[in-house]
């Protein structure tokens, strides 16, 4: 059991070394991210090590919550990294050397008092 986070999103992944299928949140995850720009992303770590069909070597169960749907695939992303990396040793330095294993540091900035947003205020009238 594995977890990852972008933004505000977090994901658990349940891996087994069997064949199986990949679900997301009880979907299939073709049908969660659809397009063909997502499917790479998460399919990514897996290309990394030279896994060409993952489903016919693992069994993945994952859950994710909160933000959108593209935070919620680089977590998706991170928490099978994370995965793969506490199966295999090897895995674990490939994975980090392709910059895998990192989380992104980014998230929205907090609302501040007096303000429209983080940092933008009404505009400055003269008179």
């Amino acid at each position: 059991i594995t977890s990852g986070r972008r933004k505000t999103a977090t994901a658990s992944v349940f891996m087994t070394s069997e064949k199986g299928n990949i679900t997301v949140n009880d979907t299939p995850i073709e049908t969660y991210f659809p397009s063909e720009k997502e499917n790479l992303i998460w399919r990514k770590p897996f290309f990394l090590l030279g896994i060409a069909n993952p489903e016919a070597k693992y069994n993945l169960s994952i859950k994710v919550k909160g933000s959108s749907k593209s935070s919620q695939l680089g977590a998706v992303s991170l928490a099978i990294s994370k995965a793969l990396s506490q199966l295999n040793e090897e895995f674990s330095t490939l994975l980090k050397k392709n910059g895998m294993l990192t989380r992104d540091p980014r998230m929205v900035e907090r609302r501040k008092p007096n303000l429209r947003k983080a940092r933008k205020a009404s505009q400055f009238s003269k008179r």
